[in-house]
């Protein structure tokens, strides 16, 4: 399943936490840091939103 659709929303984190400077995005998870920093207090909601934009980050990406 999903990660995004599993309830509690599981974080994206795989504990590579180093924030591009070109993107502002962690390399490791894709999200920016106001998202890294709410993601603690956040609800359900809020986190598959963040998801769905990891999504569409990644489907934009250049991998090498």
């Amino acid at each position: 399943m999903n990660p995004e659709l599993q309830t509690p929303v599981p974080s994206p984190c795989i504990s590579l936490c180093e924030m591009a400077p070109d993107t502002g995005l962690c390399r490791g998870c894709l999200r920016n840091i106001d998202e890294i920093v709410q993601w603690g207090s956040a609800g359900d909601d809020y986190k598959r939103a963040v998801w769905a934009e990891i999504r569409r980050r990644e489907s934009t990406m250049e991998f090498r």
